[in-house]
């Protein structure tokens, strides 16, 4: 590795680990792969989803959009393949291609002329892939496959980090809000903690809504989701 390749691979590692949310290390992610992989011209993030999914997260521009699209609806793809089956999916020209033969004319016909697919993943965790897609047919070399890897690499582990933090974020969130229902339930109710609690589960259970939107709820318009309506106020009979 020459020593600008590593400066500036050095550069990157701090650039993603400065990014505070999972989508401003997506975008860095492409941003990287378009200043240092040698011949790309557009790039893009898919994200693995369950059930052999892909989600599109961030693109460079209009082509890496559509390719990325083309490959949810016709689902396949080097996307497809880099998430979940290869470490590296390599298309030297669309117009010999037959791997997927739905989407590589559609591919072809939008635009596309090379393209290399890295899968992202950590410790056996597969996260999704970084797609590169070159000025013309032919467009990327060995050295763009190992530049790509190694970028690839360094996004993998900032992706995993902003994801866990994020998870972290969303946890502590959902922490508070149950909280502050089971503060309602309890005041309303003159109830423990615990008491509140089942109730809140149990109305998450009946009504198969999840627990945080059943909290989120009641602690924003102080309805229990399942509970009937109050009646309206009016005369009454004597």
């Amino acid at each position: 590795m020459d020593g600008d390749l590593a400066r500036r691979l050095s550069d990157l590692a701090r650039a993603l680990q400065v990014e505070q949310d999972v989508q401003g290390t997506l975008e860095a992610m492409v941003h990287a792969a378009l200043e240092l992989v040698p011949g790309v011209v557009a790039a893009s993030i898919s994200v693995a989803r369950r059930r052999h999914g892909i989600e599109s997260r961030a693109a460079s521009g209009e082509l890496p959009r559509r390719m990325d699209q083309l490959q949810a609806d016709t689902g396949e793809g080097p996307c497809m393949d880099a998430a979940f089956e290869q470490r590296i999916v390599r298309v030297p020209d669309f117009r010999h291609e037959d791997r997927w033969p739905r989407f590589a004319p559609a591919a072809l016909e939008a635009g596309a002329t090379s393209m290399l697919a890295f899968q992202l993943y950590t410790d056996g965790d597969v996260l999704g892939a970084l797609n590169v897609y070159g000025a013309g047919f032919g467009a990327f070399t060995e050295e763009s496959e190992e530049i790509g890897l190694l970028v690839a690499a360094h996004a993998a582990v900032a992706l995993a980090a902003a994801q866990q933090v994020s998870h972290l974020h969303e946890a502590l969130a959902t922490r508070d809000l149950i909280g502050q229902a089971k503060g309602v339930l309890m005041e309303r109710f003159r109830i423990t903690p615990h008491e509140a609690f089942v109730l809140l589960t149990t109305a998450s259970s009946q009504t198969n809504t999840k627990l945080r939107d059943v909290a989120e709820q009641l602690a924003t318009t102080g309805v229990l989701t399942g509970e009937p309506p109050a009646e309206a106020a009016g005369p009454q009979d004597f």
